[in-house]
Protein backbone atom coordinates (compact mmCIF):
# COMPACT_ATOMS: atom_id res chain seq x y z
CA UNK A 1 0.00 0.00 0.00
CA UNK A 2 1.49 3.37 -1.12
CA UNK A 3 0.90 6.64 0.67
CA UNK A 4 -1.18 7.80 -1.77
CA UNK A 5 -3.74 4.88 -1.37
CA UNK A 6 -3.64 5.17 2.51
CA UNK A 7 -4.34 9.22 2.08
CA UNK A 8 -7.38 8.25 -0.06
CA UNK A 9 -8.68 5.76 2.32
CA UNK A 10 -8.28 8.28 5.65
CA UNK A 11 -10.26 10.99 3.59
CA UNK A 12 -13.11 8.60 2.63
CA UNK A 13 -13.16 7.46 5.85
CA UNK A 14 -13.28 10.94 7.34
CA UNK A 15 -15.87 12.24 5.17
CA UNK A 16 -18.25 8.83 5.96
CA UNK A 17 -18.05 10.11 9.71
CA UNK A 18 -18.79 13.77 8.79
CA UNK A 19 -21.98 12.62 6.91
CA UNK A 20 -23.24 9.94 9.48
CA UNK A 21 -26.60 11.16 11.16
CA UNK A 22 -26.41 12.65 14.08
CA UNK A 23 -22.96 12.86 13.60
CA UNK A 24 -21.55 10.04 15.19
CA UNK A 25 -18.43 11.96 16.58
CA UNK A 26 -20.76 14.83 18.21
CA UNK A 27 -20.17 15.39 22.02
CA UNK A 28 -22.29 13.85 24.65
CA UNK A 29 -25.22 15.66 25.47
CA UNK A 30 -25.93 17.36 28.88
CA UNK A 31 -27.83 15.89 31.52
CA UNK A 32 -30.71 18.29 30.92
CA UNK A 33 -30.54 17.54 27.61
CA UNK A 34 -31.31 14.43 27.98
CA UNK A 35 -33.66 14.47 30.94
CA UNK A 36 -35.58 17.55 28.50
CA UNK A 37 -39.05 16.16 27.46
CA UNK A 38 -41.71 14.01 28.05
CA UNK A 39 -41.92 10.88 29.93
CA UNK A 40 -44.58 7.98 30.60
CA UNK A 41 -44.28 6.83 34.03
CA UNK A 42 -44.43 3.02 34.13
CA UNK A 43 -43.57 2.51 37.99
CA UNK A 44 -43.47 4.17 41.09
CA UNK A 45 -42.03 2.38 43.79
CA UNK A 46 -41.92 4.13 47.34
CA UNK A 47 -39.33 2.29 50.14
CA UNK A 48 -40.59 3.61 53.49
CA UNK A 49 -38.24 4.74 56.28
CA UNK A 50 -38.66 1.14 57.67
CA UNK A 51 -37.70 -0.68 54.12
CA UNK A 52 -41.29 -1.57 53.56
CA UNK A 53 -42.02 -1.19 49.79
CA UNK A 54 -45.30 0.30 48.53
CA UNK A 55 -46.80 0.96 44.96
CA UNK A 56 -48.90 4.08 46.18
CA UNK A 57 -50.43 3.83 42.42
CA UNK A 58 -50.91 0.41 41.58
CA UNK A 59 -48.25 -1.82 39.72
CA UNK A 60 -49.55 -0.68 36.70
CA UNK A 61 -49.72 3.58 37.61
CA UNK A 62 -50.22 5.30 34.41
CA UNK A 63 -48.63 9.03 34.54
CA UNK A 64 -46.35 11.33 32.71
CA UNK A 65 -43.97 13.60 33.58
CA UNK A 66 -42.77 16.62 31.32
CA UNK A 67 -39.63 18.29 31.55
CA UNK A 68 -39.21 21.13 29.70
CA UNK A 69 -36.12 23.29 28.32
CA UNK A 70 -37.11 26.59 30.11
CA UNK A 71 -37.13 24.81 33.35
CA UNK A 72 -41.01 23.81 33.84
CA UNK A 73 -42.52 20.66 34.86
CA UNK A 74 -46.08 19.14 35.25
CA UNK A 75 -46.44 15.47 36.60
CA UNK A 76 -49.57 13.09 36.42
CA UNK A 77 -49.33 9.98 38.34
CA UNK A 78 -52.99 8.20 38.12
CA UNK A 79 -54.08 4.20 40.15
CA UNK A 80 -56.27 3.37 36.96
CA UNK A 81 -58.17 1.19 39.75
CA UNK A 82 -59.98 3.86 41.32
CA UNK A 83 -63.78 3.25 40.87
CA UNK A 84 -66.08 5.36 39.20
CA UNK A 85 -68.42 7.70 40.84
CA UNK A 86 -71.93 6.34 41.32
CA UNK A 87 -73.20 10.07 39.74
CA UNK A 88 -71.26 10.82 36.75
CA UNK A 89 -70.30 14.75 38.32
CA UNK A 90 -66.93 15.00 39.80
CA UNK A 91 -68.27 17.31 42.45
CA UNK A 92 -70.79 15.03 43.69
CA UNK A 93 -68.94 12.31 44.98
CA UNK A 94 -69.35 10.47 48.10
CA UNK A 95 -66.93 10.60 51.15
CA UNK A 96 -65.55 7.71 50.32
CA UNK A 97 -65.30 7.79 46.29
CA UNK A 98 -63.65 11.61 46.59
CA UNK A 99 -61.34 9.59 49.02
CA UNK A 100 -60.31 6.87 46.60
CA UNK A 101 -59.69 9.63 44.06
CA UNK A 102 -57.56 11.40 46.32
CA UNK A 103 -55.62 8.70 47.08
CA UNK A 104 -55.09 7.11 43.69
CA UNK A 105 -53.93 10.62 42.03
CA UNK A 106 -50.97 13.00 42.08
CA UNK A 107 -50.78 16.31 39.77
CA UNK A 108 -48.23 18.88 40.84
CA UNK A 109 -46.94 21.74 39.02
CA UNK A 110 -43.30 23.88 39.47
CA UNK A 111 -39.88 24.11 38.02
CA UNK A 112 -37.02 21.94 37.82
CA UNK A 113 -33.23 22.07 37.17
CA UNK A 114 -30.33 19.70 37.15
CA UNK A 115 -27.14 19.10 39.43
CA UNK A 116 -24.84 17.93 36.37
CA UNK A 117 -22.04 17.22 38.81
CA UNK A 118 -23.57 14.50 41.44
CA UNK A 119 -26.45 13.86 38.58
CA UNK A 120 -29.67 15.14 40.61
CA UNK A 121 -32.85 16.44 39.75
CA UNK A 122 -34.37 19.01 41.70
CA UNK A 123 -38.40 19.71 41.43
CA UNK A 124 -40.00 22.82 42.90
CA UNK A 125 -43.64 22.31 43.91
CA UNK A 126 -45.57 25.51 42.84
CA UNK A 127 -48.96 23.69 43.07
CA UNK A 128 -50.66 20.52 43.14
CA UNK A 129 -53.44 18.47 43.91
CA UNK A 130 -51.70 18.12 47.80
CA UNK A 131 -51.43 22.43 48.30
CA UNK A 132 -48.72 21.14 51.27
CA UNK A 133 -46.39 20.64 49.05
CA UNK A 134 -46.75 24.01 47.60
CA UNK A 135 -43.15 26.37 48.08
CA UNK A 136 -41.36 22.66 48.56
CA UNK A 137 -38.61 20.39 46.64
CA UNK A 138 -37.65 17.12 46.36
CA UNK A 139 -34.19 16.09 45.04
CA UNK A 140 -33.89 13.03 43.12
CA UNK A 141 -31.09 11.16 41.72
CA UNK A 142 -30.97 10.13 38.07
CA UNK A 143 -30.04 6.15 38.12
CA UNK A 144 -29.89 6.18 34.83
CA UNK A 145 -31.29 7.65 31.34
CA UNK A 146 -31.01 6.76 27.97
CA UNK A 147 -33.56 7.77 24.42
CA UNK A 148 -36.43 5.75 25.98
CA UNK A 149 -35.81 5.20 29.47
CA UNK A 150 -35.50 7.64 32.77
CA UNK A 151 -34.89 5.91 36.49
CA UNK A 152 -35.16 8.56 39.15
CA UNK A 153 -34.91 7.73 43.24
Amino acid sequence: MNLRHILSLSAIAALGLALLPGNAVSQQKSLKEQLTGTWVIVAVNNTMPDGKKQQNFGPNPQGILLLDASGQYAQLLVRPDIPKFKVNNRLKGTPEENTAAVHGTSATLGTWSVDEASKTITVRYGSGLFPNQAGSESKRIVVSVTADELTLT
